[in-house]
C-alpha cells in the first residue's frame, strides 16, 4: 500500500496552501501555530490577469458544484473515499499506473473532505461536517455565453479539485494503455498455458 503515501503527500500540499491562503491562529498542546492569510475576496495576480491567488470559500464539492446538504457531501466523501481505499487494496497487483490515478482522485476527495469536516471547528464558524472548501486559484478566460448565462472566469479551485481532475483524466486517457497491457499479458499467459500442454501430451503419447 505504498502508493497511499502518495496520497498523503498530496494531501499535506493541498492542506499547508490551503493554511497560506486562509491563513490559521491554532494553538494544540502548547503547540502555536499563527499565520496571517488572506483577506477574503482579495486576489494576488501571479500572470497579468489571467491567472490569480483569490481567496473564497464554497460549501459545496469541487469546482463549487452543490450536491446535497454539507452532511449529506461530507458523508458521501467519506464512503466513495472508504471505496477507493478499497479498490486500491484490492487492485494492489495490478498497473500502478492505475493505482496511482486513484491515488490523486482519493487525495482530492481527503483534501476537501478535511476542509468541511475541520474547518468550520478550527476556524470556529460551524460544528462537525459542516466547514466551507477554501479555493483560490482562478484563471480568466474570455467571455463566453453559454445558455444565456455569460462566463468570464473558470470557477475558483483549489489542489484537491485539481488531484482529482489528474486522477480521472489519468483514467480516461491511460485506460486503454492498461486494458490491452493486461489483455495481452492474459494471452501470452494462455500461450505458456497451452504450449506446456502440448508438451505433456508428446510426453505421455
Amino acid at each position: 500500500m505504498r502508493i497511499l503515501y502518495i496520497t498523503l503527500i498530496l494531501v499535506f500540499g493541498d492542506q499547508i496552501t490551503k493554511f497560506l491562503v486562509k491563513g490559521i491562529n491554532l494553538n494544540i498542546l502548547g503547540f502555536s501555530l499563527n499565520f496571517t492569510g488572506m483577506g477574503y475576496g482579495t486576489s494576488i495576480p501571479i500572470i497579468d490577469n489571467l491567472f490569480l491567488i483569490t481567496f473564497i470559500e464554497n460549501p459545496g464539492m469541487a469546482f463549487g458544484m452543490e450536491f446535497g446538504g454539507r452532511l449529506g457531501r461530507s458523508l458521501f466523501t467519506i464512503v466513495a473515499s472508504i471505496l477507493i481505499i478499497y479498490f486500491i487494496y484490492i487492485n494492489r497487483k495490478e498497473s500502478y499506473y492505475l493505482r496511482l490515478s486513484l491515488s490523486f482522485i482519493l487525495a482530492g476527495a481527503l483534501g476537501n473532505l478535511l476542509d468541511r469536516t475541520f474547518y468550520g471547528i478550527i476556524y470556529d464558524y460551524a460544528p462537525l461536517f459542516q466547514g466551507k472548501v477554501v479555493d483560490f486559484l482562478q484563471i480568466n478566460i474570455p467571455d463566453v455565453t453559454i445558455l444565456g448565462r455569460t462566463f468570464t472566469s473558470w470557477p475558483i479551485f483549489n489542489l484537491a479539485d485539481m488531484y482529482v481532475t489528474v486522477g480521472f483524466l489519468m483514467i480516461i486517457f491511460g485506460y486503454k494503455k492498461v486494458f490491452h497491457k493486461k489483455v495481452k499479458e492474459q494471452i501470452v499467459e494462455e500461450d505458456n498455458i497451452n504450449k506446456i500442454s502440448k508438451e505433456e501430451e508428446k510426453y505421455f503419447q
